[in-house]
């Protein structure tokens, strides 16, 4: 065990001497959360509090990539959401449409740009991509001298290899460059840059939730970095009897249950031989009366032995998912001091603003975890696991007991009415026929932003969500009449859960008026915030961002936003952080949360920001881009910023 933590300490300590020791002093970002292990954490201190003020724009990339929409309904889905990558002074990132780009880190000028020719008249649940990955990692010294790849899993299905000076495919890779990800699975898309351990490519799938309930398999596949040869394919739904976890997947249906896919980023650790793979609930999310039973693997973090396949452990962090409690965001593997000793550990941030702290080798919790009662579920055909797991330490993040809200009296009114109408017995209250409030709702909490980790204070810090939302089931023999006679559920999602007895319907708990949403719990409703695992307390919590125009709302900038995209923390004690509604760019001090310069973005930010220095001068970075689901302003930029 000492040996393989001291060689994983090792491997990052020289692969940071080697950045730093590149020409012009360079320090790159060579993965989507810097490390495999997704800390979204950099040395770097050039920008920190003193001077992060003065920060200006260096360049202003745009990739047109709202043309490529045109004669489609992507405009209506899409989210610009890719962390670029920095290495050998060239930013790689993906945009919606799985396009690559290689570009100057020091100028923005365009190197190569590649085009896998999504065809965008297929039905995409979401039309997006987190970015592209590279191999050989960094600090990989078994393959230093071969060629660099860049990895691109597509919206459609494909894993594709380009070579990173030209960003022509690698022939040699699958066919002719391309692995056909669809082919034995079916509909499915990647969303998520994969994970690259060795000479290994681990892929996780993204598809659409609650049409029906025997949805494609969730497999987390591996394969050749050289050759795109499978190597193993995992399934998270045990099928057979001899599968582990098989007895906590009951009824005869449950064998056909779907999904549990990991669409999120996995997170690698080379010396361990481990892959972290986050999965979500299975199909459909809001009703389980098919697959009774804890549901072993699904709704868990689940660390694979990335050489075999087989799964060294498992931990859930919901039994039996009926809320689409998705494990959303990357696993942090980081360095956790208990009792005067540092253990490798791993850092799971959830949806109901739960946050795990696990033995990296065994899954067992560092922190303890409680198995508390949750209510039963009223639903015929259903069965709620009868407890869930909390951490019994740390605070809980996100929206934990709902209040009534509005901007004007009328408005409160009409939000205290609504909450009245819906079933709530607290957390985990489970779905059902009159109409429940799910707190937090299925946005989180810690969604796909994820968190970031400051080693130098200790600080596990994470932006949050606290949205409620509204989920009905209606008896599929009475949908018609039910959303007839009730305007409400005409407005709401809708998912037919085809094999079930039940059509879902989902909304959120605020209304439309002049401003946009006007929201019916109160605030915030989004924040930046900070646990010091040192103490295991909440360091500070601060709102993240402004909903309502300031101008008539002057509190509104105390009310926080809803928010996508994540956080990076430098050793300049900053954090950085976009991801709200109202398209500004901050930078806040990581001791006490403090806000310390704010910009506007030429369209929304919903995507993680990222660092690196080349010839000795520090950016940083953040494609602007929108997402059309929230509602904020669609854009095609990738923007550095540095100090003048």
């Amino acid at each position: 065990m000492k040996k393989s933590f001291f060689s994983t300490v090792l491997l990052v300590f020289f692969s940071t001497i080697y950045a730093i020791g590149q020409t012009g002093g360079s320090v790159e970002w060579p993965a989507y959360g810097n490390d495999p292990g997704g800390m979204r954490f950099s040395p770097l201190k050039q920008i920190n509090a003193s001077n992060v003020k003065q920060l200006t724009v260096a360049w202003t990339f745009r990739t047109g990539e709202l043309e490529q929409y045109k004669g489609s309904n992507a405009d209506e889905k899409a989210a610009f959401e890719a962390t670029p990558l920095m290495v050998d002074g060239t930013l790689f990132f993906s945009t919606p449409s799985s396009r690559v780009f290689a570009v100057d880190a020091a100028t923005g000028t365009k190197k190569w740009s590649y085009d896998p020719e999504v065809y965008f008249r297929q039905d995409f649940s979401e039309v997006t991509s987190r970015g592209v990955s590279i191999w050989p990692a960094v600090g990989d010294n078994t393959a230093a001298n071969a060629p660099k790849r860049i990895l691109i899993p597509t919206l459609d299905g494909r894993l594709i290899a380009l070579d990173a000076k030209t960003g022509q495919p690698i022939k040699t890779f699958g066919n002719d460059g391309t692995v056909d990800l669809r082919q034995g699975v079916g509909n499915i898309s990647v969303t998520s840059p994969p994970a690259v351990i060795g000479n290994t490519i681990v892929v996780g799938s993204s598809m659409g939730d609650n049409q029906r309930f025997n949805y494609e398999r969730g497999v987390v596949r591996a394969f050749d970095a050289l050759t795109g040869k499978l190597r193993w394919s995992w399934d998270p739904i045990p099928r057979t009897q001899t599968d582990a976890g098989f007895e906590t997947w009951k009824g005869a249906s449950a064998t056909q249950t779907g999904a549990a896919n990991a669409w999120s980023v996995i997170s690698a650790d080379a010396g361990r031989d481990l892959v972290f793979i986050p999965t979500t609930s299975p199909s459909p999310d809001y009703y389980g009366g098919e697959r009774l039973g804890k549901n072993a693997n699904a709704s868990s973090i689940v660390a694979i032995r990335a050489s075999t396949g087989k799964v060294v452990w498992s931990f859930q962090t919901v039994h039996h998912d009926i809320w689409d409690y998705d494990n959303a965001a990357q696993p942090l593997l980081f360095s956790f001091t208990q009792n005067g000793k540092i253990v490798p550990a791993v850092a799971v941030g959830t949806k109901m603003g739960h946050v795990f702290i696990l033995h990296r080798e065994t899954g067992a919790p560092l922190l303890p975890v409680q198995e508390r009662p949750v209510p039963a579920s009223k639903i015929p055909g259903e069965e709620a696991h009868p407890t869930q797991p909390f951490p019994a330490t740390l605070p809980l993040l996100g929206l934990q007991k709902p209040e009534a809200w509005g901007p004007t009296p009328e408005a409160k009114v009409q939000a205290q009415q609504r909450i009245s109408s819906l079933y709530y017995e607290g957390p985990f209250t489970p779905p059902s026929l009159q109409g429940s409030l799910i707190a937090p709702g299925n946005v989180g909490g810690i969604n796909w932003s994820g968190m970031c980790y400051d080693p130098e204070s200790g600080l596990l810090i994470t932006n949050v969500n606290r949205l409620a939302a509204a989920i009905t089931l209606i008896p599929r023999a009475k949908l018609s009449e039910s959303v007839k006679n009730d305007q409400a559920l005409m407005r709401a999602e809708t998912g037919m859960q085809s094999g079930t007895p039940y059509v879902v319907k989902r909304s959120y708990l605020f209304a439309r008026d002049e401003q946009g949403l006007s929201m019916q719990t109160a605030p915030p409703w989004g924040t930046l915030a900070a646990i010091n695992l040192k103490k295991g307390s909440l360091e500070w919590e601060v709102p993240l961002g402004f909903m309502y125009d300031p101008r008539k709302y002057p509190e509104s900038r105390q009310w926080g936003s809803i928010n996508f995209g994540g956080a990076i923390a430098t050793a300049g004690g900053l954090v950085f952080v976009a991801a709200s509604l109202d398209g500004h760019f901050r930078a806040f001090k990581t001791s006490d949360g403090s806000l310390q310069w704010e910009v506007p973005l030429p369209a929304g930010g919903q995507a993680t920001p990222m660092t690196y220095q080349l010839n000795g001068k520090q950016y940083v970075v953040i494609a602007a881009g929108g997402h059309a689901k929230l509602g904020t302003k669609l854009g095609d930029y990738v923007v550095a910023y540095q100090l003048p």
